[in-house]
């Protein structure tokens, strides 16, 4: 599968089933609601995948500053996209889905602890995304089942952001997508 950067970040690496990010100054994906505000500046590694499917993997962050993000994301263009994963709010770790059409929504779960990586899944059948995380890699927790889009052809990969910094670290690991 051909895999490209929706904004590449200043460094990065990949080897085997390991890519490794440092994320750029002042990086987000976001629109309008509450903040007022546009960013699609994230970094997004993907490939394009039609029909259903499940992504996994595994993410391993340097979380210390305010919204340092990781995860995955779904998208099919910059006004309708899903991301999930962990963001760092205040200290704290979240598993996150902010789920855009148009304007964005935001929902949080705290984690316990946190975790030094987190697993996450995302199921996509027709229209809907069901997201789950994992703090072993072996059961999994769903947190949102969500309309998305009825486009049948999306880009999915690893995303990571820093809207407060530059630097932030992050490890993906055996990143995989089976069709369902």
């Amino acid at each position: 599968m051909m895999k490209k950067w929706h904004n590449a970040p200043p460094v990065w690496k990949q080897q085997q089933q390991t890519l490794t990010v440092t994320s750029g100054l002042n990086t987000d994906f976001w629109r309008k609601t509450h903040y007022g505000f546009i960013r699609d500046t994230g970094h997004f590694y993907y490939q394009e995948v039609t029909g259903d499917f499940s992504a996994v993997v595994k993410i391993t962050g340097q979380y210390e500053v305010l919204y340092d993000q990781a995860g995955l994301m779904i998208r099919e263009n910059d006004l309708t996209w899903l991301k999930s994963g962990i963001e760092f709010v205040e200290g704290v770790q979240y598993a996150s889905v902010v789920i855009t059409r148009e304007y964005s929504d935001w929902s949080v779960v705290q984690l316990p602890q946190n975790p030094t990586s987190l697993w996450l899944k995302l199921e996509r059948r027709g229209s809907a995304v069901e997201v789950k995380y994992s703090l072993d890699g072996e059961q999994y927790t769903m947190i949102r089942l969500a309309y998305l889009t009825e486009a049948e052809t999306v880009r999915v990969g690893p995303m990571c952001a820093s809207p407060e910094r530059e630097g932030f670290q992050v490890v993906f690991e055996d990143f995989q997508i089976t069709p369902l």
